[in-house]
């Protein structure tokens, strides 16, 4: 009995993935984060779910989440509108960002089979020291309000904040985040599958010259 939650912003121009703003304009970076939250939510969709939702911040909700409940993200910090979000729910709750469209559905399949008496939460840690996915099996906002966000010691402030509750943590593994254009090739590289990854694609097609330097050679070696 879990219910999961995608948090996303609307996904406009000048509103989503601005770091990616140059090399990237500010259409084509909206463009990818439509395409990354798309993948979010089609593996999310497939998860057992006794509830989904998307805590949304913005007015037209994509469509690939037509389905899902709609939970308005209040206003304040990201700290305040996570907290916010698990405050509102009483059930287990895995909550998941919208910038790992590489994440897959055997990934978080544990999380939906193996709470346990032992596990208390679920924690993905993010490559910059942030954090991709949380789940708590009692939720509560105070476990995040007041944590800084958007630092490189982000996910450490969140995994002692558990461990001071006394919660028994497992963790999921670690992924990219996609904040920066490495972090984009990355992603597409170890993803190809993906909606992203086509969309990533779509954008070095039509990069001017000028633009090459931002986008690195192929990683060796990367596979889905």
């Amino acid at each position: 009995m879990t219910a999961i939650v995608v948090i996303a912003k609307e996904c406009l121009p000048g509103k989503v993935k601005t770091r990616l703003h140059p090399p990237l304009s500010l259409e084509q970076a909206a463009e990818l984060a439509a395409a990354s939250l798309a993948d979010t939510l089609a593996v999310a969709s497939h998860l057992p779910a006794t509830r989904h939702i998307l805590a949304f911040d913005g007015v037209t909700a994509p469509v690939e989440a037509s389905a899902w409940e709609i939970l308005p993200q209040t206003a304040g910090g990201l700290d305040e509108r996570l907290a916010a979000i698990f405050d509102t729910l009483a059930e287990p709750t895995l909550l998941l960002g919208m910038d790992t469209p590489q994440v897959s559905i055997g990934l978080l399949a544990p999380v939906f089979t193996s709470w346990g008496d032992e596990t208390d939460a679920w924690f993905g840690p993010a490559d910059d020291g942030g954090f991709w996915a949380l789940g708590l099996k009692n939720p509560s906002g105070a476990l995040l309000r007041g944590i800084p966000m958007s630092r490189s010691d982000t996910g450490a402030h969140q995994l002692q904040r558990l461990d001071e509750a006394g919660l028994s943590v497992r963790l999921l593994p670690v992924l990219t985040d996609i904040d920066t254009i490495t972090d984009a090739h990355t992603v597409a590289s170890v993803a190809p599958h993906t909606r992203f990854a086509r969309a990533f694609a779509g954008v070095r097609a039509s990069a001017r010259p000028e633009n090459f330097d931002f986008f690195p050679a192929p990683l060796s070696g990367a596979r889905s």
